[in-house]
């Protein structure tokens, strides 16, 4: 993607995911977008990591924010093609970017306090692996449902790039995603909203199986889900470096 309006680092990456009744899913989701479902599943995943250095095109890495973010997300597709990512919410630790965010991308982004402790170096391509973090969030933002999030992640045994595919190269490997007019609001006049995109470009992910103590969180619940009842499938990324383009209009 030659064309960008903000670059940023994804680092210290947690992926949690889910398999859940796609009909399930399909109850929350805009009008224009299905769930995409891989061996029979659609897919929930609580992401968690910190964005580093984010900033317009053009302006410097040493003058962009640096702040965590933690989401839960499911995977979709249209009818008449192309694939990608709903957020259901992002829980982010900067007012200031919550709130372009909000307004300039109408995406469902969210005030919250964050503590992120990260330890150890990044890992290598074998062990023993020492890179650990801690991460606490707790929605700050008024007039919505509280959204809390507090786990412990690092890295196991050996680093992969996911073939494709497979579950963690549909689980990981998303360049789009989609939001619909009222996802941040309401419309209230009755009409299926208008959807729009945007699109992301990063080299692929390199992952590891993760070591993850979920202790708590009720990110399904503030989004109406229930709560699966099975463990979920966690992966570790050191991170990647992003380019995002601005939103468009779906034709």
């Amino acid at each position: 993607m030659e064309r960008h309006y903000l670059s940023m680092g994804w680092r210290d990456a947690l992926f949690a995911h889910w398999p859940v009744d796609a009909g399930v899913v399909d109850d929350r989701l805009p009008a224009g977008i299905t769930a995409r479902t891989h061996d029979g599943s659609a897919w929930l995943g609580i992401i968690a990591f910190v964005m580093e250095d984010i900033r317009p095109r053009g302006v410097p890495a040493p003058l962009g924010l640096t702040f965590g973010e933690a989401n839960l997300r499911t995977y979709v597709e249209r009818p008449e093609g192309g694939e990608g990512i709903y957020f259901f919410n992002l829980d982010a630790a900067d007012r200031l970017s919550v709130g372009i965010a909000r307004q300039f991308y109408q995406l469902p982004y969210y005030t919250a306090h964050m503590e992120i402790d990260r330890r150890g170096e990044f890992p290598g391509e074998t062990g023993p692996h020492e890179r650990t973090v801690d991460l606490t969030s707790h929605r700050a933002h008024t007039g919505v449902p509280d959204a809390y999030l507090d786990a412990t992640y690092g890295p196991a045994g050996e680093r992969f790039r996911p073939e494709e595919g497979t579950l963690e190269q549909f689980l990981v490997e998303n360049y789009r995603f989609y939001l619909a007019e009222g996802d941040v609001g309401e419309r209230g006049d009755g009409t299926d909203p208008s959807l729009f995109y945007g699109d992301v470009s990063h080299p692929p992910w390199d992952v590891y199986e993760a070591d993850l103590d979920l202790r708590s969180t009720n990110f399904f619940e503030a989004n109406g889900f229930e709560r699966p009842d099975t463990e979920p499938l966690a992966h570790y990324s050191p991170g990647v470096p992003v380019r995002a383009d601005r939103i468009r209009k779906v034709d």
